[in-house]
């Protein structure tokens, strides 16, 4: 027999899901609104992710590695980003291309981490060509003529929790990086989402420091959890001109609320926010690109389709509605790529 629907509590909490009516929603209806939204928003935001309470510190970066890739160099650096982290990044630097070089981070999502962007196996062993679900993204950036920033995200790869300290002989559970560090971070008022943002966010301050680029032509593109990633990346931060989101940005009710999602997806309290078009308010009138595939079974096609349908309508009040590109591909849940990467020279090149 069927659970009766009042037996279940997601029918309580549904109940009090109203996007429409969330403080921050946006409702502006012409630019000047629009635009007095944005900044009070954009630091309520801040908070929720817990910005306001990651300590900023000198990055001291090293270089690790060097390698040459024949029409590009792959460099290997580790910085500070908190009193307490250290992130290692790659920066992908193409070869015979004048500089200084615009430039894209690139922002993985869940599986063997950063590597799996920048062209290599989880033994860390090179490969020729481009495998998984990430498709090597960050190597056909800098072949498209960027210099590609690719950090090691938090929970990730090199950044997985050491849990050696459990007896796992006496069956205390080994728990996942992402889960244990989300409900850490949940406990003391902080967010996964928001460490994500504050580390990849101190990497674009050590960005702007290079002669041998150019952050005013700075772009930002994930998948999945770096989609996630570049979404409230790109929200707080308006250093970024241009954004990709692949495999991510539809609704949150009908992807991330809506089945089984990492809890490195969520934010306490972003209800308050509205929906994920509503978001994209604080992106406008900056260019979005938004890519899925067509059996993506995690961020559903018809979801994508309404809330890139949405994100228009609020680019529409700031005059800028065709700043938002959409392609759909024959596909599942992987970076399609190709028409991104020229829509991204013409909006950064």
């Amino acid at each position: 027999m069927a659970t009766p629907k009042e037996y279940q509590p997601a029918h309580e909490l549904w109940a009090h899901y109203h996007p429409a009516q969330a403080p921050h929603a946006f409702r502006a209806s012409d630019q000047q609104s629009a635009a007095a939204w944005q900044h009070p928003t954009r630091q309520a935001l801040a908070q929720a992710l817990g910005l306001d309470r990651l300590q900023t510190v000198a990055p001291d970066v090293a270089l690790l590695a060097s390698v040459d890739k024949g029409d590009y160099v792959r460099h290997k650096y580790v910085m500070r980003t908190t009193p307490y982290s250290l992130m290692p990044f790659y920066l992908l630097m193409p070869k015979n291309v004048p500089g200084p070089l615009p430039v894209m981070l690139a922002l993985s999502g869940h599986g063997y981490g950063v590597a799996d962007i920048v062209g290599l196996w989880e033994d860390g062993s090179e490969r020729r060509t481009a495998s998984g679900y990430h498709n090597d993204f960050a190597v056909a950036l800098c072949r498209a003529g960027f210099a590609v920033a690719a950090p090691e995200i938090s929970c990730f790869g090199e950044r997985q929790t050491d849990f050696s300290y459990l007896d796992t002989v006496n069956g205390q559970p080994t728990p996942g990086t992402c889960h244990h560090s989300a409900m850490l971070a949940m406990h003391l008022g902080l967010t996964v989402p928001g460490i994500r943002v504050h580390d990849g966010l101190r990497l674009v301050d050590y960005l702007t420091t290079r002669a041998d680029l150019d952050c005013a032509r700075l772009g930002a593109m994930g998948i999945s959890g770096g989609g996630m990633h570049t979404l409230f990346s790109t929200c707080i931060d308006e250093r970024i001109k241009a954004c990709v989101i692949s495999g991510y940005f539809s609704s949150f009710k009908e992807s991330i609320l809506a089945m089984h999602h990492c809890a490195c997806n969520f934010v306490p309290g972003l209800a308050a926010f509205g929906e994920m078009h509503d978001l994209a308010g604080l992106i406008a009138p900056r260019p979005l690109y938004v890519e899925a595939g067509t059996r993506d079974p995690i961020f559903p096609i018809n979801a994508v389709r309404n809330g890139v349908t949405q994100a228009r309508g609020v680019y529409r009040v700031f005059e800028a509605s065709q700043q938002v590109a959409f392609t759909e591909f024959e596909g599942r849940h992987e970076v399609h790529g190709g028409p991104a990467y020229t829509w991204l020279q013409r909006q950064l090149q």
